[in-house]
């Protein structure tokens, strides 16, 4: 059993309990307001006679308001707790879907999106990961990277269920089931399953203005160019990863096969986040990440072209995006500590998320540009090692080699 270790965290049991409710709403949310889209998009294309680009920009224009309405969710959570915030966030995100599903017009398909992003800046990772990094306090890598390898699931359950539930009915119907289902799991969770003792960050003071002004140092501003860079690379990359294998020579059942292996490397490199966090400092692990991006980014492009090469290198891939994703769960309490998570966190997620909705789009653009995916993959490579530069620029007093400030906990990770 754990102890509290600072003002707000959680014993052990309590600590359970937050994590056990955060996997299931975070496997539900992702898995109805992001991963469910992927499914049906085609079927609302060709019942609608919308475009694809249309259906997909509303989508897309969701992310981008997700990111700049967690700032703002961010400031919130840091003074009331994720328990109002998650739960408003779902039953905004319950109201959405069945706008979306119901939508007779465009215009209203786009209004449904736009709440949806509301809601997922109240309910996807950064609520959850910094309700956890204030509840688990020094256990807290532990604590994330249980919730990241079991959230990670949402595709692997959702994707089946809602391609079965169109397969039965049409992509409306099964849109509101799917709001039924995110009604009935995931608000009673946030309500009752994380209702445990918050501890407000404090009104402003000097020493908390002085962690405000955090936003404009350089580190921080650093971090987020490295953080929105960084993201760009990793969706473009595994979004446009089966027309790469494809244009390399696998058929398509072959390449989607070597996506999912991706998926079994980002679990593995999780899983290793812990021992890697621990043998490295903020920096250095910032930095080694995102050359492994690069590097498997290109092998992508230039390995030979067989089957059993390939699904390698996607499981390569893997490992890196799994890490990447706790990078950006503990890069601000790393640096920054944890009393003023959610907002700085809400800050730099917003260019992060933006970044992630463009990226589909501007991959498959480079790609036209640059004459296929290979070369497209090869650009995306050098794109990441520019965002190594920024990445050396990172540290703070809190780094692996400094103590914390004085007052501050020591955090491990």
């Amino acid at each position: 059993m754990t102890t509290p270790t600072q003002p707000g965290s959680l014993d052990g049991p309590g600590l359970r309990r937050a994590v056990t409710t955060l996997c299931i709403t975070e496997i539900v949310s992702w898995g109805i307001l992001y991963y469910a889209f992927a499914v049906l998009s085609s079927d609302i294309v060709d019942d609608t006679g919308w475009s694809q680009t249309a259906v997909t920009a509303a989508f897309s224009l969701s992310l981008v308001v997700s990111g700049l309405v967690g700032i703002v969710v961010g400031r919130r959570l840091d003074r009331f707790g994720p328990r109002r915030i998650m739960t408003a966030g779902s039953v905004l995100g319950v109201a959405a879907v069945v706008v979306i599903g119901t939508a007779p017009t465009y215009p209203v398909f786009v209004l449904g999106w736009l709440v949806a992003g509301v809601a997922m800046a109240g309910t996807l990772y950064p609520p959850a990961f910094a309700a956890l990094t204030r509840w688990a306090g020094a256990e807290r890598v532990g604590a994330l990277t249980t919730l990241t390898l079991v959230a990670g699931l949402a595709s692997t359950v959702f994707a089946p269920l809602a391609a079965g539930l169109q397969a039965i009915t049409d992509w409306r119907t099964a849109y509101l089931w799917l709001a039924v289902l995110l009604a009935g799991v995931t608000i009673p969770l946030h309500w009752w399953g994380l209702d445990h003792a918050w501890e407000p960050a404090t009104e402003p003071t000097h020493e908390d203005k002085a962690l405000a002004r955090e936003v404009r140092s350089v580190p921080f501003i650093a971090l987020m160019a490295t953080a929105t860079i960084s993201a760009f690379v990793v969706y473009a990359a595994v979004v446009n990863l089966v027309p790469m294998f494809v244009e390399r020579g696998l058929t398509t059942t072959e390449a989607a096969i070597g996506l999912g292996i991706g998926g079994i490397g980002q679990v593995a490199g999780r899983l290793g986040y812990a021992r890697f966090s621990r043998a490295t400092t903020s920096v250095s692990r910032l930095a080694i990440t995102i050359v492994a991006v690069s590097l498997t980014t290109t092998l992508a492009a230039v390995a030979p072209a067989e089957v059993a090469i390939l699904f390698a290198v996607s499981a390569a891939m893997g490992v890196a995006r799994g890490i990447f994703t706790l990078i950006q769960a503990t890069a601000v309490s790393d640096r920054w500590g944890i009393a003023r998570f959610g907002h700085l966190n809400g800050v730099l997620t917003a260019p992060v998320l933006i970044a992630s909705a463009l990226a589909p789009f501007a991959g498959a653009a480079l790609a036209d540009g640059l004459g296929g995916q290979q070369e497209a993959f090869v650009a995306l490579a050098v794109l990441a090692l520019v965002a190594v530069l920024p990445a050396l620029a990172t540290g703070t007093s809190l780094s692996k080699s400094a103590p914390p400030p004085a007052g501050a906990p020591r955090l491990r990770g």
